[in-house]
């Protein structure tokens, strides 16, 4: 049932996607995951998806890139100098073998490519504020960068207090909590509340328990949310019905779809032409 309160849900539902309302993606990953079916791994499969719902940007880290040692950045940096945008990259932190000298001069060599880092610490069981991040977040914290953080409810690395020990150390990062510290809701809304520079990021939120979306914009605000799809685990199109369907007004669907996204963007000089 198409929502009766959302201009913008009709006007979806007809026209498949709207030129007035792009979606900004900042949580996207890509390629082969072992042990895993990915149905349209590749980037020329992702980008029919991406052009059909109008998303003018998609920020990843390929799976290859978070876990192989061997191909690391090498399965990131060629899909964006091969088909630009939407396509940008977080350049993958390998905790269980750091080599920030490297990773840095790495993003800093391709600033039309990369936005931040991506930290995955559960994975690898090395918290967020372990020192040998430190000079991660240093660097991120000068450059005003983007971290995207796989978040969890409950964990040892990567939960509510690793969240807190980074952000109150690093201000000037735009921190990003993938999966909003996942069920527990209130601590991320805590999180968000406490700091100006945490965004609350849906991939996964959007699967779980209704009404979550509605108390992020009502107790943070629709200017703090992130949308995200974890493609190309989940579907773009179900992410953006869920939006859709939400009890919240058109003017936050344009926050969560694109606003906050071509605000975040907006100090890479590249996001111009997006």
């Amino acid at each position: 049932m198409i929502n009766p309160k959302s201009e913008l849900a009709r006007r979806f539902w007809e026209e498949g996607r709207l030129d007035d309302c792009p979606i900004y993606d900042f949580h996207g990953h890509m390629h082969e995951n072992d042990g895993c079916f990915m149905a349209a791994p590749e980037p020329e499969q992702m980008l029919r998806t991406l052009q059909a719902a109008n998303v003018k940007s998609f920020i990843f880290s390929s799976h290859l890139a978070l876990h192989s040692a061997e191909i690391r950045e090498d399965a990131n940096l060629p899909v964006v100098r091969k088909f630009g945008n939407p396509f940008h990259c977080y350049h993958g932190v390998q905790s269980f073998a750091v080599n920030p000298q490297r990773d840095i001069a790495e993003v800093e060599a391709a600033p039309d490519v990369y936005v931040g880092f991506k930290f995955l610490c559960d994975y690898f069981e090395v918290a967020l504020e372990d020192p040998r991040h430190a000079p991660y977040w240093e660097y991120l914290n000068e450059k005003k960068l983007l971290a995207l953080l796989h978040t969890w409810g409950g964990s040892r690395y990567n939960g509510a207090d690793n969240v807190r020990a980074v952000a109150e150390k690093y201000p000037d990062v735009t921190i990003i909590l993938g999966h909003s510290i996942h069920s527990h809701w209130d601590k991320a809304i805590k999180l968000a509340q406490d700091f100006p520079n945490i965004y609350l990021e849906l991939t996964a939120v959007l699967d779980d328990d209704r009404g979550i979306l509605e108390r992020f914009a009502n107790e943070v605000g629709s200017d703090r949310i992130l949308f995200g799809t974890d493609l190309p685990w989940f579907s773009t199109h179900h992410a953006i019905g869920c939006i859709l369907s939400a009890e919240m007004t058109d003017e936050d669907r344009h926050n969560i779809f694109h606003r906050n996204g071509e605000r975040i963007l907006a100090r890479f000089p590249w996001a111009k032409d997006l």
